[in-house]
């Protein structure tokens, strides 16, 4: 297993793949950004012609291929062996890239646009295929750190691509010349590098293929439909890329009239953007601790709402004839609060992206995975047509870019605000995350004994009021948390125990019938092959030290013999949510950034498992120096 996120590149696969990848986005965008701009700027590939058409039109055959030919794609990549297809469409796309040079060659602006069909084709084969083979070769720990960084490859090949694009174009002759080398060189070498990808056995191999792009596409979204949170992360990655097409999109136009910016301007901004989404892709594996974290997915969407706000606060006038360049807008007043927001807006997207990308294609089964994720491309496509009409609608009614932008982040926050209440576990995650990467620092001991795959126990000390958030936080698999009534119940709190499934406990005394509910919960969880974490003690410890453990945890044992993960909490005891408290002001903001280790034991078998076992176990475990 990768020690991070870039020692990926060790791997064969994953350095193989990284590259045959990044330059297919590469030979993509250099291609269609080379049409667009001959389009815009060489009246002697138009002709007559109205660019304006021609524009449209090429978009249009590029997105056309996704609705056509993805839902047949997604099929292919369950039925066969996937090293094989990437091989086959990385020879498709050299044979493409070979009449797109003589395209170029001959100057027929309409050839050119049907080699963009071609393109697009060519990426509704590749695309299923591109995010449903990382989860059969990196593990659930390399997964979200892997999508980053194919999230931020493409990017940056996108970037880099459309500024390649542009600027052979401009060197008239010699750059066509350039172009078609170039071209044919970046297909030839993403085939060569796919050579490298290892065997990836099909998923489905005994799969009958439907033909009808219709019908099965339908099949397709009404079995996501059945997985709820699958089927709104896929609806979340569609609308980041409705989100992120309007600002690809309208940036030149934004640079040109309310920059006063050229067109190389323009390329910085596009590269500010794109670079952001790249740098804010490789930090999720940083900023999750190696896990699927939706709690990052509510920080980017308040992060893409508010600095996209900002863009329109600072630059709310628009008319200017783009006369500056690079050096001369930098100098302008506001300049460098544009760059940062652009830049941000970015990063957040990626942080917005990557983890919903990862979740689908954890929480997806695996032999429906590249059928999900070719009707996510469909879903995809759809929206950036939706992007490019609501563009179109409102600024040829008069709107501004800056306006549109303004408009695109209150539609974000609306979006966002819809989907986390359809879907309360991201929030519930984000509250999670926040108060461990804001109030605690947390330190982990011991994490790889905590089990991949079926059910036990976890007994650790109890010491204050979010115990269960932190420990709930820090281990990769879900837990359902046994807990005193009254801590369940405390507002906000509230919200995310009753989100993350916590099961309600009162003493036999107290409260006969929740005690027995709670055990009939807790065996039905254990016998369903989840995690259930109990605090042994009943209540929370009221001078620091561990309290005598109740018996329980044997009762528990006797009805579900599973393996038991002792842990132990250390640096909470007067932390701002443990019972003894510092008074003064000056010492509770001294106990912000608390420093809190979390040590976990070796398994113990539930025949030997007793509460006097456990007790001595996790007082040692306590006592460990960090």
């Amino acid at each position: 297993m990768a020690q991070n996120q870039f020692s990926l590149f060790k791997q064969k696969f994953f350095s193989s793949f990284f590259i045959t990848q990044a330059l297919g986005a590469l030979n993509d965008n250099v291609f269609k950004q080379a049409i667009i701009m001959l389009i815009a700027f060489n009246t002697a590939f138009t002709g007559d012609t109205d660019p304006n058409v021609l524009t449209n039109s090429a978009l249009a055959l590029f997105i056309i291929p996704m609705f056509l030919f993805s839902a047949t794609a997604g099929q292919i990549a369950e039925k066969y062996e996937k090293s094989w297809l990437i091989r086959k469409i990385k020879i498709l796309e050299i044979l493409i890239m070979t009449l797109a040079a003589f395209g170029f060659y001959t100057a027929n602006i309409w050839f050119l646009l049907g080699i963009l069909f071609l393109m697009g084709f060519q990426s509704s084969l590749f695309g299923p295929i591109k995010y449903s083979i990382l989860p059969q070769h990196l593990s659930d720990k390399e997964l979200l750190g892997g999508n980053g960084l194919v999230e931020m490859g493409t990017f940056l090949s996108i970037i880099i691509g459309t500024v390649i694009g542009g600027i052979l174009v401009g060197l008239d002759d010699i750059g066509i010349k350039i172009l078609c080398g170039l071209l044919l060189f970046v297909s030839l070498s993403g085939y060569l590098s796919s050579r490298y990808i290892p065997y990836t056995p099909p998923a489905q191999p005994d799969l009958t293929i439907n033909w009808n792009p219709l019908t099965e596409t339908w099949k397709t979204f009404q079995y996501a439909r059945t997985n709820r949170v699958v089927f709104l992360s896929i609806l979340g990655i569609s609308w980041f890329w409705f989100y992120g097409a309007l600002f690809l999109t309208q940036i030149p136009k934004f640079a040109q009239g309310s920059l006063n910016g050229d067109e190389n301007v323009a390329t910085m901004i596009l590269a500010t953007f794109s670079v952001g989404i790249g740098l804010g892709s490789a930090l999720c594996e940083f900023l999750s601790g190696r896990k699927v974290e939706l709690g990052l997915v509510p920080f980017g969407a308040i992060g893409m709402t508010w600095f996209a706000l900002d863009i329109y606060f600072a630059n709310p006038t628009t008319g200017y004839a783009g006369e500056l360049g690079p050096m001369a807008f930098l100098s302008q007043e506001g300049s460098i609060r544009t760059i940062i927001n652009c830049a941000l807006v970015g990063v957040f997207g990626g942080f917005f992206i990557v983890p919903l990308y990862a979740l689908v294609q954890e929480r997806c089964e695996k032999t429906h995975l590249a059928r999900v994720i070719a009707g996510n491309n469909i879903l995809n496509a759809f929206f950036i047509v939706l992007s490019a009409a609501l563009s179109a609608v409102t600024l040829g009614s008069g709107m501004t870019i800056p306006q549109l932008f303004l408009l695109t982040s209150i539609l974000n926050a609306v979006v966002a605000i819809y989907i986390f209440s359809l879907i309360p576990e991201f929030l519930m995650r984000f509250l999670i995350w926040i108060l461990i990467n804001t109030v605690y620092r947390v330190k982990k001991t011991g994490l790889e004994n905590i089990p991949e795959e079926g059910s036990c126990v976890v007994v650790c000390n109890h010491v204050s009021y979010v115990d269960a958030l932190i420990i709930g936080g820090t281990v990769r698999r879900p837990m359902r948390f046994v807990m005193y009534h009254k801590i369940f119940k405390i507002p906000i709190l509230s919200f995310i125990f009753k989100t993350a499934r916590a099961i309600p406990i009162a003493g036999r005394h107290e409260n006969p019938e929740l005690l027995n509910e709670a055990m009939y919960q807790i065996s039905e969880a254990l016998e369903q092959g989840e995690i259930v974490c109990i605090f042994p003690e009943g209540k929370l410890t009221a001078d620091g030290e561990i309290n005598e453990f109740k018996s329980g945890i044997e009762r528990i044992l006797e009805q579900s013999p599973v393996p038991v993960i002792p842990m132990a909490l250390q640096g909470l005891w007067q932390s701002l949510f443990s019972r003894k408290t510092v008074n003064k002001l000056i010492d509770r903001i001294k106990r912000l950034r608390t420093k809190v280790h979390l040590t976990i034991g070796e398994p113990i078998s539930a025949d030997e498992a007793s509460k006097e076992r456990l007790y001595t176990v996790v007082s040692e475990l306590r006592n460990n120096k960090p």
